[in-house]
């Protein structure tokens, strides 16, 4: 499952908002309250400055999500399926169920979304215009512009700048921003070679964020640093902001190369084949102490006449009060079998790293016929990695 609340699906895709994007949403309507909008109309009144202020947080995550529909309807086209987007503090993602196969498409899917935040900033701008009088002239003071425009322009001609930012500063060829995938996709074409088009573009994001890590501390430590100017605040999150780029930049060439080791590796390699089973009669408290404080599974399928019913591990038991372990039976409490994620012994390793990682959980049933053939663990994978994976996996994980 994914963290957060879940919006809603728009066209086919599953939209949830990370928890901290509680975190972007306060910090844009702080600002603007407290501070852009009361300098801009000191005629405004504090409802009306708050009303902007909360209107601009959410139009500016309604941009980023534009963004990253972008992103997903133009993979779409080109084959690559997209079943989820998340936004949370530093943007968005648009989660593939796989990376694409070849570079064109993952040319036109990453440049779609700078794309579409410089199309919607000038839009923004112009609609602004429209909105508004004429632009002062040079030597005219621009404070009695912005201070003339109402609630609707004033959103306009924030929104337009913060987009085109926006979609220049994923155009900078670091990855894993939409830039760095557009400067994979142009290596991957040249060269042919999807792993080390991808170890180039991971060292120039890596770059790029020790540049805005180095920028950041110099800014706090009171250095005025162009375009971004100094102060202790701006230059900690500029400089968190590039902790965050080099820790994507690392974790996308890891998890390629993860990818690369288990592609031709099936399930039934690395999985556990030693597996318990429990019966759906057996009561939870037997559950607890025969088959949970005896064994390192932390989920066990339900079987009956050599058929899974369903899962049930220790989460299940947390949900039912203590008193009532004695009374109720494994088949109240687990996840039916049509509702468990699960893979084949046939399926292919790296496929099966991508449902855990994509279900969020340590371990899935191995199911073949409807029968359990048994478990593959995350340790497990980890373990046959360490012992036989691609050098170069070993390398990217030093």
């Amino acid at each position: 499952m994914a963290r957060g609340f879940h919006l809603g699906r728009i066209a086919g895709i599953d939209v949830y908002l990370d928890w901290s994007l509680a975190i972007i949403f306060t910090l844009v309507t702080v600002s603007l309250g407290a501070g852009g909008f009361p300098a801009w109309h000191p005629d405004w009144g504090m409802l009306t400055i708050w009303a902007t202020a909360i209107a601009a947080a959410v139009l500016f995550l309604a941009s980023v999500l534009t963004h990253e529909m972008s992103h997903a309807l133009v993979g779409r086209m080109h084959g690559i399926e997209v079943p989820q987007i998340t936004l949370f503090v530093f943007g968005g993602m648009a989660q593939m169920r796989e990376e694409p196969h070849s570079w064109r498409p993952e040319l036109w899917m990453a440049i779609a979304g700078p794309v579409t935040s410089l199309v919607l900033g000038g839009a923004f701008i112009a609609l602004g215009m429209l909105l508004s009088a004429p632009p002062p002239l040079e030597g005219e003071d621009p404070q009695e512009f912005f201070a003339a425009l109402g609630p609707v322009a004033t959103l306009l001609f924030w929104l337009g700048p913060i987009n085109v930012i926006l979609g220049l500063f994923n155009l900078v060829p670091g990855f894993p921003l939409d830039g760095g995938r557009v400067l994979r996709a142009v290596l991957w074409g040249a060269t042919g070679d999807l792993v080390r088009a991808t170890r180039w573009a991971s060292n120039a994001g890596r770059a790029f964020a020790w540049l805005l890590i180095g920028t950041g501390f110099a800014m706090a430590l009171g250095v005025t640093v162009p375009i971004f100017g100094t102060g202790l605040a701006g230059g900690l999150w500029l400089a968190l902001i590039g902790w965050f780029l080099n820790n994507a930049a690392v974790m996308s060439y890891r998890q390629l190369m993860l990818r690369e080791s288990l592609a031709d590796v099936p399930v039934s390699r690395l999985m556990q084949r030693a597996v318990r089973t429990v019966g759906p009669g057996v009561s939870v408290q037997s559950l607890v102490d025969d088959y949970v404080l005896r064994a390192e599974q932390r989920a066990f399928p339900v079987v009956e006449h050599d058929r899974m019913l369903g899962l049930v591990c220790l989460r299940d038991v947390y949900k039912l009060p203590r008193d009532e372990w004695a009374a109720t039976t494994v088949e109240r409490i687990m996840t039916p079998a049509d509702a468990v994620a699960h893979v084949a012994p046939g399926d292919s390793g790296a496929d099966a790293m991508n449902e855990l990682s994509r279900r969020q959980v340590n371990q899935l049933p191995v199911v073949e016929g409807g029968r359990v053939a048994g478990m593959l663990r995350r340790e497990d994978v980890l373990r046959w990695l360490s012992l036989y994976g691609d050098s170069r996996f070993r390398n990217a994980r030093a």
